[in-house]
């Protein structure tokens, strides 16, 4: 299957030559794609993986390394808090253990999904191509080291909801005040990196505070 063209507000990545230099491309966090998350979902750990999905929400809503994870109209999406802003993410910058999650924890899977193993990941090497296959080799294949550990939910964050959710300006702050859990995976780390030095480059709105004690 021939891949889509991406987003035209994506950067540019350059040229790769193994997984481990994986360069990170993601826009500027603050679109709207269509979700309205009123709340922190349910996550439950998919069987297997370091990542869980939200099996109450209807669409593909992830949870890995510290960020959340959205696949939504064939593009994935990324940001550190559960309603976003969310940034696009680049096909060779999603997370392996992303791109790892079988078909079936996939709330609202494309029409191309269908007919593939429920039980296995998607056919990602299908879907965007050779040159994509190239540049991840082995993404789909679970070598010999353990699996990594969960990262924490980031669980204070219920505290923030409705009126009390934060402006992009002001959830760096409060993230990095609560969280302190920092990203493991390198193309995690680069894009939780590309949303902060967004977020410290906005104008500030206050001091940063703490999470809000429950009523």
């Amino acid at each position: 299957m021939r891949s889509r063209p991406f987003l035209p507000l994506m950067l540019l990545l350059p040229a790769i030559s193994s997984p481990a230099q994986v360069s990170i491309s993601i826009g500027l966090p603050h679109m709207s794609i269509g979700i309205n998350v009123p709340t922190v979902p349910e996550l439950v750990q998919v069987p297997g993986s370091p990542a869980y999905y939200a099996p109450g929400l209807d669409t593909n809503f992830f949870f890995y390394d510290g960020m959340y994870w959205v696949f939504k109209d064939d593009y994935w999406y990324a940001s550190s808090w559960y309603n976003g802003p969310w940034a696009p993410v680049h096909p060779e910058a999603v997370p392996l253990f992303i791109l790892r999650i079988p078909v079936a924890y996939y709330r609202q899977p494309p029409a191309y999904f269908r007919g593939w193993q429920a039980d296995g990941p998607p056919r990602w090497g299908d879907h965007w191509g050779s040159d994509w296959a190239r540049r991840r080799p082995g993404w789909d294949q679970v070598g010999r080291r353990p699996m990594p550990p969960p990262a924490p939910l980031p669980v204070y964050q219920k505290n923030f909801r409705g009126e009390q959710y934060p402006t992009p300006e002001r959830q760096h702050a409060i993230h990095t005040q609560n969280y302190s859990y920092k990203p493991k995976e390198p193309v995690v780390r680069g894009n939780y990196a590309a949303q902060t030095q967004h977020s410290r480059s906005a104008p500030k709105e206050g001091r940063p505070e703490e999470a809000p004690k429950h009523r």
